[in-house]
């Protein structure tokens, strides 16, 4: 029997642009799906931003409009606490990168969610041996952090913390290759691997552009070009977002304890300012619109 057998439904928690990527990463997969928020107007507004770019991929001939209909209409918004998760098979939580904010969800879904199933979550940073804390079956709470975004990036990070039990990772491996990842493993220790390495390239940057090396376009060029990287480094803030960026940071410094981690004051201003990235219109670039 495949651990995939039993699951038919997967309950995504938030509605910002990690979540709606998940959605529709699993939507197009085959699976039906939940996408809850605080509010259901607010899930529904995902659901509305994911058939926008649904309609993209049609314009560009990548996707057909009976596929596109068929993803869409797997995707049913929720309100967190309505009850509609009960019915799902397998639970990713992507809200913001905040420890309170996450512990408050899980102990939610620890009440609405069937007793058996893995409560996932996509944090960046954080640990997952806090996160299982917040419930009464911490053996079932693991990391499974995506990449952004979702629909296209290969990668999918598995995290186990302290408590997690082989059949939640096994599961949570088996439904990461079914949507068409691969999988690394990393222990549970902040940053991970991907933003053990990355994090501090971008922080870098901005400290490079604080003292004046150069500018954000031509260090951009710079990384992309000499370093064969896809982007530069600041337009991949803005495309994560500066504020999730910060927020990665300042969990690594807190708990590493190292000041190599210091987030730059630059990218504190930027984010003090409301400059988030594409998200916002504005980050280290500006944007014709909201992404």
């Amino acid at each position: 029997m495949s651990l995939l057998d039993g699951i038919s439904r997967v309950g995504v928690i938030g509605a910002g642009q990690m979540g709606r990527g998940i959605a529709q990463l699993a939507a197009s997969h085959g699976f039906a799906v939940t996408l809850a928020d605080s509010g259901r107007d607010i899930a529904s507004r995902g659901k509305t931003t994911i058939a926008q770019q649904l309609d993209r991929l049609v314009d560009k001939g990548k996707l057909s409009t009976p596929e596109r209909a068929a993803i869409i209409g797997r995707i049913e918004p929720s309100d967190l606490y309505g009850g509609d998760l009960e019915a799902a098979d397998f639970v990713v939580e992507a809200a913001t990168e905040n420890v309170t904010t996450k512990r408050e969800i899980f102990e939610t879904l620890d009440r609405v969610c069937r007793s058996g199933i893995v409560l996932a979550t996509n944090t960046s940073s954080i640990s997952i041996t806090a996160i299982g804390a917040a419930v009464t079956r911490p053996e079932r709470v693991i990391g499974m952090h995506f990449m952004n975004p979702p629909p296209l990036m290969k990668l999918v990070e598995i995290i186990r913390g302290l408590a997690t039990g082989d059949a939640t990772y096994e599961t949570t491996r088996a439904l990461a290759e079914r949507l068409g990842k691969q999988t690394v493993v990393s222990r549970d220790i902040p940053g991970f691997i991907v933003n053990r390495v990355l994090m501090p390239m971008l922080n870098e940057a901005c400290f490079a552009f604080y003292e004046g090396i150069g500018s954000v376009e031509d260090m951009d060029t710079a990384i992309n070009l000499g370093l064969n990287h896809p982007m530069g480094p600041f337009a991949l803030m803005d495309l994560i977002g500066l504020d999730t960026t910060l927020s990665i940071l300042e969990v690594m410094h807190r708990d590493l304890g190292d000041s190599k981690y210091r987030p730059c004051p630059l990218l504190r201003q930027y984010v003090a300012a409301g400059w988030l990235g594409r998200k916002s219109g504005r980050g280290f670039y500006r944007y014709g619109e909201t992404a």
